[in-house]
């Protein structure tokens, strides 16, 4: 089977030629609108953005789910964690970057993800149970449970700028 056959078997057509004219070059000046039938005048053009800007402005947000970040029920935990003091550091426990993580589930059930300073910390046992009782006491959480973990290890790396701040850092 020669090679034309097989290129009209697929249903290409092939044309040999030796040379094609160069297609001309799109032009802004040559746009036309779809109303007029030829160039935008500046009114249209204003009008169209305006259109665009008023339909852009009545957008409203989405609603943050109220587990998730932005989210009031979220929002009101991490307020509930900006207010437990680490006893030995002038910062609280969030600025200070010991919550690893707040997960909110949809039946309002809040697990917070924590570590402490180092495993020998004076109140590695209480601070956990504290931390528990905030965050159960927050309006609308059902319940709540604290995992303390060691891994990865705390660093001052983890605190926000504000704690370094306040502890003289920056």
């Amino acid at each position: 089977m020669s090679d034309h056959n097989a290129d009209n078997e697929r249903g290409f057509r092939v044309e040999q030629v030796d040379s094609a004219q160069t297609p001309p070059r799109a032009r802004v000046d040559d746009a036309a609108s779809p109303a007029s039938g030829g160039a935008e005048s500046d009114a249209q053009k204003l009008e169209r953005k305006r259109d665009y800007l008023e339909g852009f402005l009545s957008e409203k947000p989405q609603a943050a789910s109220p587990g998730e970040p932005g989210g009031d029920l979220y929002e009101s935990v991490i307020a509930a964690l900006k207010e437990i003091f680490d006893p030995e550091i002038p910062v609280n426990i969030y600025d200070l970057g010991l919550i690893y993580g707040v997960d909110v589930s949809d039946d309002a059930s809040v697990m917070v993800t924590m570590t402490l300073t180092t495993p020998h910390c004076p109140v590695a046992e209480s601070m956990p149970g504290e931390v528990e009782l905030r965050v159960a006491g927050v309006p609308g959480v059902r319940d709540a449970e604290v995992a303390l973990v060691w891994d990865p290890p705390w660093d001052m790396g983890k605190m926000s700028d504000e704690a370094r701040l306040e502890l003289g850092m920056l």
